[in-house]
C-alpha cells in the first residue's frame, strides 16, 4: 500500500523526532520524495543521520512557529505528516507558552501553510491524552473528557482547529490519537523521556527504576511500526469527512508493573542483566490518567489498519534494538 506514494513529494514535520524519524525511514526504502523539517528541541541529529544523502530526502532545519517557513518547506508536496511537537504531559506543566506555542500555534501555522500549497491531505500528531477525565474504556474517539494538562489541552486544540479549517478551506485533515507509543529511536534520558525506553536505558546500566504510583497504571502500548502504518494509511485511504480522527493503538491494555516484569525477564534470559532489580515506587505524577485503551474499531473499518506487531514483540524489538545499539544513556 505504501507504493501508492511513490514518487509522490511528501512533507514529515518534526522528522528527527521518534515517529517522524521511523515513518520517513520506511517512506524513503519505499521511493517517497521526503522533505524533513526539525529545529532539534525535542528531536536528535544521530536519528536523521542516516538518511542524508539519500536523493530523495532533503533537510530543512528551522521551527513551525514561523509561517513563512512552514510556506517554504510545504512547497510541492501532496501530502504533510505533521509530527512536531512538544510532547510529555510534565514538560507542558513546566513550560505552557512553549508547549502552546509549538502544538497549538505551531499546527495552525502548518495547517494553513498546507492549505496555500494545495496539500491534498494531512495527518497530524493528536494524542490519546484528549480523552482526559473520560471514565470509559475503551476509548471511543467520539466520547473525549476534559483535558487534565496543559498538553493535552494543546492537542485537543489541534482538533478543534481541524475541524473548523476543515470547514473553510480545501484540505482533508487526519488527527491520529496515539496511545503509548514506543519502539527504536525513543528518549532514553532525561525528565521528559516515556517509560519504556527510560525502564531499558536503566536495566542496561544496572540501575533499578523508579515507579510513579503503585505501577498498576495501565496503558495501551503501541508499537512504533503500527503507528508508522496507522500513518501511512490515513494519508491515501478513502475518508468520509474532510476531518477525521482516529485512535492508534493496539487495542489491549498492560500494566507497567506487567511491563516492566516481561522486561527484565527478557534481558534476565539474554544476560543483558545479571540479576532482576525491584522497582522503587514513587508519588503518582500530576496529570497521569490512571487507565488508558483505545478501541480501534473505526479506524480498521474506515481505513484498514491493522496492528500487526504484538507489545511483548514490539518490546523485544526495541529491547533488542537499544542493546546493539549501544545507545548512550
Amino acid at each position: 500500500y505504501i507504493d501508492i506514494l511513490k514518487d509522490e513529494r511528501v512533507l514529515i514535520t518534526g522528522v528527527a523526532g521518534f515517529i517522524g524519524s521511523n515513518l520517513c525511514e520506511v517512506l524513503l526504502s519505499h521511493g517517497v520524495n521526503v522533505v524533513g523539517l526539525d529545529n532539534f528541541s525535542n528531536g536528535d541529529r544521530e536519528n536523521i543521520k542516516d538518511f542524508i544523502g539519500n536523493k530523495n530526502f532533503s533537510f530543512i532545519e528551522g521551527d513551525i512557529v514561523d509561517f513563512a517557513l512552514c510556506e517554504h518547506a510545504v512547497k510541492g508536496c501532496k501530502y504533510v505528516f505533521h509530527q512536531a511537537a512538544l510532547g510529555s504531559i510534565p514538560r507542558s506543566i513546566a513550560t505552557p507558552i512553549l508547549t502552546h506555542h509549538a502544538n497549538a500555534s505551531g499546527f495552525v501555522n502548518m495547517v494553513f501553510a498546507a492549505q496555500n500549497a494545495k496539500v491534498k491531505r494531512m495527518v497530524y500528531a493528536s494524542s490519546s491524552s484528549v480523552y482526559g477525565d473520560e471514565p470509559s474504556l475503551p476509548r471511543l474517539e467520539s466520547k473525549v473528557g476534559k483535558p487534565l494538562s496543559p498538553y493535552a489541552s494543546s492537542k485537543m486544540a489541534n482538533e478543534v482547529y481541524a475541524h473548523g479549517m476543515s470547514q473553510v478551506y480545501d484540505i482533508q485533515l487526519v488527527g491520529l490519537r496515539y496511545f503509548n507509543v514506543f519502539g527504536k529511536r525513543q528518549k532514553t534520558d532525561g525528565p521528559y523521556a516515556a517509560v519504556i525506553p527510560k525502564f531499558i536505558a536503566l536495566l542496561l546500566e544496572g540501575k533499578a527504576p523508579k515507579i510513579n504510583g503503585d505501577g498498576e497504571q495501565a496503558r495501551d502500548f503501541t508499537y512504533i511500526d503500527n503507528v508508522v502504518q496507522a500513518n501511512i494509511k490515513s494519508a491515501i485511504g478513502e475518508l468520509s469527512s474532510n476531518s477525521e480522527i482516529f485512535n492508534v493503538a493496539y487495542g489491549a491494555q498492560f500494566s507497567v508493573n506487567e511491563i516492566y516484569k516481561t522486561m527484565s525477564d527478557y534481558m534476565l534470559e539474554k544476560k543483558m542483566i545479571s540479576s532482576y532489580l525491584a522497582p522503587e515506587y514513587l508519588n503518582e505524577r500530576k496529570g497521569d490518567v490512571k487507565n488508558s485503551l483505545g478501541d480501534i474499531t473505526k479506524i480498521k473499518k474506515e481505513i484498514g489498519y491493522s496492528p500487526t506487531i504484538a507489545m511483548k514483540e514490539g518490546l523485544i524489538k526495541t529491547i533488542d534494538w537499544f542493546f546493539t545499539n549501544h545507545i548512550k544513556m
